[in-house]
């Protein structure tokens, strides 16, 4: 579906399929939380999810045969115009769609792809993801958590540690150790259920008061066979290509720009208006600044979203997971600064639930420059790998 007159009409089907099946009541009002992501929605929110997963256009590019919506890039995006058009949105995410269905897409088999990805289109699966461990980092291929080969399954002992949404999850995916004589021909990549018994989850406490990263331990939990994604011992090519799904998903999934929606309202709510003007000139220019830089993001991930879907996300998906950290960190710290006072609250009634919040979220944009790998690794990887250049 290239052409025009193609596009034109899929236009005319998305907006008719649009007006028949998206709820009134959810226009511009999003409900909290992300399907596969934790989120369990009730009332025209389930039902919105329902009728979405249904029709696949939670991920409206991967194939029709595993339960996607099988559409061209262009098709994709006339279809995000007229969700926008309306107030519509795509409450279906998770680590599945971002990184793990990629993947999967990438390198399964095709009855692992439709055991896995039909659920994960429809958000009814949440998925956490068991990479780091206290001894294993930014240096993941030191990972220790071990798989041992029982014939038809493993039995896997060890810990993984800042596992996002694990208390949450239904099923993990992760890299695990099977052979300890070689570092790297020594990983692989195993599912497992999260309800297995021996599979203990402890919350870890941050600064913002929340409690997303977790601590994961394994005593001799009991996995088949059949959950080994790709060969056994070789993981580590798996779990590295994920990660450049990773990296595109922060980076390419509007993080960086974020809605400057948000900081619009927030002028509004707490500087005031000169007539249509807002009142602070100096506020005025930092919030156009932010918006161009936000437009000028998102034209440049749309490029390489095009370019991935057609050669593979690449190292050079660094670029933007760097840049997406620091413009994500530098717009929560205007949201900050435009709410003045009312940006300094932690707790009690004076403040309301949504400025209690920004400021949880200020604090956790912090993380933004390490998480999905460090600006210094993604820096590393980028002088390395698309410059070339020695002694990275």
């Amino acid at each position: 579906m290239s052409s025009s007159t193609e596009l034109d009409a899929f236009r005319d089907e998305a907006r008719q399929w649009l007006q028949d099946n998206f709820p009134a009541s959810l226009k511009d009002n999003r409900p909290l939380g992300i399907a596969g992501f934790g989120a369990k929605f009730t009332g025209d929110a389930r039902l919105w999810q329902e009728r979405l997963g249904e029709k696949g256009w939670s991920t409206p590019t991967w194939p029709a045969e595993y339960g996607g919506g099988g559409l061209s890039p262009e098709a994709a995006g006339v279809l995000s115009e007229e969700m926008k058009a309306i107030g519509a949105f795509n409450h279906i995410g998770g680590f599945g769609i971002m990184m793990f269905g990629p993947t999967l897409l990438d390198v399964a088999t095709e009855e692992q792809k439709m055991r896995y990805l039909p659920p994960i289109i429809r958000g009814d699966i949440h998925w956490c993801q068991g990479y780091s461990e206290p001894g294993a980092g930014s240096d993941l291929a030191s990972l220790q958590s071990f798989a041992e080969d029982k014939g038809d399954h493993f039995i896997i002992n060890g810990l993984k540690i800042w596992t996002s949404g694990a208390l949450e999850a239904d099923w993990m995916y992760g890299v695990f150790r099977t052979n300890r004589d070689n570092k790297y021909e020594g990983i692989s990549f195993i599912t497992l259920d999260m309800k297995s018994p021996g599979v203990e989850v402890k919350p870890i406490l941050l600064i913002s008061g929340q409690s997303p990263f977790n601590e994961v331990f394994f005593t001799d939990v009991v996995v088949p066979k059949e959950n080994l994604i790709g060969e056994i011992n070789k993981g580590w090519a798996i779990g590295k290509h994920l990660l450049l799904h990773e990296r595109q998903g922060i980076a390419g999934g509007g993080g960086a720009g974020g809605s400057t929606f948000d900081l619009e309202h927030a002028a509004r709510e707490y500087i005031g208006m000169d007539g249509d003007t807002l009142a602070d000139g100096v506020m005025r220019e930092k919030i156009a600044r932010q918006k161009m830089k936000a437009n000028s993001f998102s034209l440049t991930a749309r490029r390489f979203s095009d370019e991935a879907a057609v050669h593979g996300p690449s190292a050079a998906i660094g670029i933007l997971k760097v840049a997406s950290a620091k413009m994500n960190q530098d717009r929560e710290e205007l949201m900050i600064e435009l709410m003045g006072n009312r940006g300094l609250g932690w707790e009690g009634d004076e403040f309301n639930q949504k400025e209690l919040q920004h400021v949880r979220t200020w604090l956790r944009s912090k993380a933004n420059s390490i998480e999905g790998g460090s600006n210094e690794v993604n820096l590393n990887l980028v002088a390395k790998r698309v410059l070339g250049l020695k002694g990275y």
